[in-house]
């Protein structure tokens, strides 16, 4: 196996999701904060560029699904920050 520009991309992606769920376990993170969408949300991004070079289909949805429920987080949370009026 080759390591390839991509893959390091993908690892990049998997550190991201990780390290926000992992801040979000020991309370330095919470979860309907923007960090921890954003987090995730970029870190599935990452990993669907390098399944664009290396397919996996299982991957790619449930990347997919990862990104919109992460974009669906920020969303929801932008929606709550808005000022009443």
């Amino acid at each position: 196996m080759h390591y390839e520009w991509y893959d390091f991309v993908g690892n990049i992606g998997v550190v991201l999701i990780l390290g926000s769920y992992f801040l979000l376990q020991i309370d330095k993170v919470n979860s309907k904060s923007v960090a921890y969408s954003v987090g995730n949300a970029i870190g599935a991004v990452l990993i669907l560029v390098s399944l664009c070079f290396a397919f996996n289909l299982s991957s790619f949805v449930i990347e997919i699904f990862w990104l919109l429920i992460s974009l669906y987080g920020l969303f929801h949370t932008k929606m709550d920050n808005r000022p009443q009026g």
